[in-house]
């Protein structure tokens, strides 16, 4: 069962480390605050869109739709992944080359300074608990691998929002100290621009996992070998002739078997075979809900 709880933290940390950086920047005048305030608050739409998106999709299915509501939060985690491209990325750049346009020296750095140290302690916390969740799920799969493959978007873009997160407080911190070192405001506006290219790099990955998510993925080699192996370990089957499975839901997993069965077989005979074979797969993979055995021919 996936755990919703360093979704809530991720959030609770976003609402206040977004109002602790504007409110130093409403005093500072700072390019890269406003960038870093800007991140946050998309971070903290983020998390509430796939906090709905995971409630959604948990939903059952129905006449509407037969196969559930699990693809709902890969399509709410593709919506945030381009979000934290137009709206975090570009909308950061774009405050940067203002400010290089029309620069202004920040005079009170201490607060940004201060906003620095909360927002690092904070998001320190998120991330911790986000890549505890992410840890869990990944097993002794290399991190990047396990990003590439995971089946639960939101982890990824809470963890990787994080990371996100942490890169950019270091650039903004840069940004400040070499202004105030320089006495140059355009060092706080390359800052800024940096920050949007850290966010757009971060939405390519998001986008094209979740992109490949909602079109269809299906589960691992590995697992399908498995699944082959017991439905072909049933005394009425001859082989698999073809298989075919998509994630529904990270939790959920659709599975089609075109199985050759024995040819001196009753319907009942194979009805009973369908249903051991049915039961086998459930027992040693919980994730497969939906599994359809088709009888067909050599």
């Amino acid at each position: 069962m996936r755990s919703k709880t360093f979704i809530y933290i991720s959030l609770a940390v976003d609402i206040i480390i977004a109002t602790s950086k504007f409110v130093a920047a409403g005093f500072t005048g700072s390019s890269s605050m406003v960038s870093e305030g800007i991140h946050s608050i998309i971070d903290a739409v983020s998390q509430l869109l796939l906090i709905w998106g995971m409630k959604t999709s948990a939903r059952k299915p129905d006449l509407s739709r037969p196969f559930g509501y699990g693809k709902e939060l890969y399509f709410w985690s593709f919506i945030v992944s381009l979000m934290i491209f137009v709206l975090g990325g570009c909308l950061s750049v774009y405050q940067g080359v203002m400010r290089l346009e029309h620069p202004v020296l920040d005079d009170n750095q201490a607060w940004d300074y201060a906003v620095l140290a909360i927002a690092f302690v904070f998001t320190s916390i998120s991330l911790h608990a986000a890549t505890k969740e992410f840890n869990r799920q990944r097993g002794k799969i290399f991190f990047w691998r396990a990003i590439i493959q995971t089946r639960d978007p939101s982890t990824i873009i809470v963890l990787l929002g994080d990371v996100g997160d942490m890169l950019g407080l270091l650039v903004a911190f840069f940004g400040v100290f070499l202004g105030r070192l320089y006495h140059s405001p355009y060092y706080d506006a390359a800052a800024s621009v940096l920050i949007g290219v850290i966010l757009i790099t971060i939405s390519a990955v998001l986008v094209r996992e979740s992109k490949s998510l909602l079109l269809g993925e299906s589960t691992s080699r590995k697992t399908l070998r498995k699944v082959i192996t017991l439905a072909q370990a049933d005394e009425a089957v001859v082989k698999v002739k073809k298989h075919f499975s998509t994630y529904m839901s990270p939790e959920e997993v659709l599975l089609q078997l075109n199985t050759v069965f024995k040819d001196d077989l009753t319907t009942r005979q194979i009805t009973d075979a369908i249903e051991r074979i049915t039961s086998a797969i459930q027992k040693d993979f919980p994730r497969f809900k939906q599994i359809f055995i088709e009888p067909v021919k050599q």
